[in-house]
């Protein structure tokens, strides 16, 4: 939002790249009376790919804000075979999270909330343990747990979509949630589950990455958030980062030092998500600054 509060409108779009994009696309918004707030682009030159996030002011926009996608559309998107979403800055996301029994990512989170500078709701906590429970009892928000097992992970999981279409839900955060999802629930939110991974993917996969670390002798540990796909662990990542470690470090050390990174790769993740700055193609993205 902007410094003075105003509504804006935000769109992000992707098409394959031609001379003048930019300009027929500040046109359409200035010719609607429209004052733009930031623009940002990116042009992929190996695959001849254009990515634009551009956000501008609704207060005077001679277009109802019901109409302004269907107006894009018909003069510019489908001549430019674009591929967009349109949002406004006035629409707080709704995040449903997931954890399981670490609780370092959902404090993480939870106090993200309630500062001002983070806009979003949690509208509920699933989990698989009941050891959260009170946690979200503290924070006021709905929990619900989840029994789950070969036999009734199917069930689980329509009970838990069924749940998410109840509280309005738009994107699942996977706080260290221990479960593996299945394709028919991925498929129901694309690009819309963020998960974190407590290693620097693609080294390390799968169980005690910290471990595997240590035997290696590793001068660096990473933590990775990327969005979930049916390929496990191998979703479009949207952020990274590493820290330093030594020969001192024990293995307590490396997990204490990775959890804090994952703290912090996840919000990083999570505020590019909510401010729509992130524009997924195939299994990469363009995080706009």
């Amino acid at each position: 939002m902007s410094a003075n509060n105003s509504d804006q409108a935000i769109l992000l779009i992707h098409c394959p790249d031609k001379i003048g994009l930019i300009t027929v696309i500040t046109q359409f918004i200035g010719q609607n009376a429209g004052n733009i707030v930031d623009l940002d682009e990116h042009v992929d030159a190996h695959n001849e790919m254009f990515f634009c996030r551009i956000c501008w002011e609704l207060e005077g926009f001679l277009i109802p804000r019901e109409a302004i996608g269907r107006a894009f559309e018909e003069s510019i998107g489908s001549k430019y075979q674009m591929t967009w979403k349109l949002h406004f800055s006035d629409q707080v996301p709704k995040m449903a999270l997931m954890v399981s029994k670490s609780t370092h990512c959902l404090y993480d989170i939870l106090s993200r909330q309630i500062s001002p500078d983070w806009e979003f709701e949690i509208s509920c906590i699933i989990s698989n343990h009941r050891s959260s429970e009170h946690i979200a009892q503290q924070f006021g928000i709905p929990f619900h747990h989840f029994e789950v097992n070969r036999s009734n992970k199917e069930e689980v999981e329509e009970q838990q979509k069924t749940l998410f279409d109840q509280y309005e839900v738009d994107f699942v955060v996977l706080a260290r949630y221990m479960q593996i999802l299945s394709a028919d629930f991925i498929k129901k939110y694309p690009n819309q589950i963020i998960n974190i991974h407590h290693s620097f993917l693609p080294a390390f996969p799968g169980a005690k990455p910290y471990h595997q670390a240590f035997e290696r002798g590793v001068k660096i540990i990473g933590a990775t958030s990327h969005y979930v796909t049916e390929d496990l662990d191998a979703g479009p990542i949207i952020e990274q980062d590493v820290v330093k470690i030594s020969h001192k470090d024990s293995v307590a050390d490396l997990i204490r030092k990775g959890q804090d990174l994952e703290k912090i790769v996840l919000s990083r993740a999570i505020w590019a998500h909510i401010n729509r700055k992130v524009l997924c193609l195939d299994n990469k993205t363009v995080v706009f600054d």
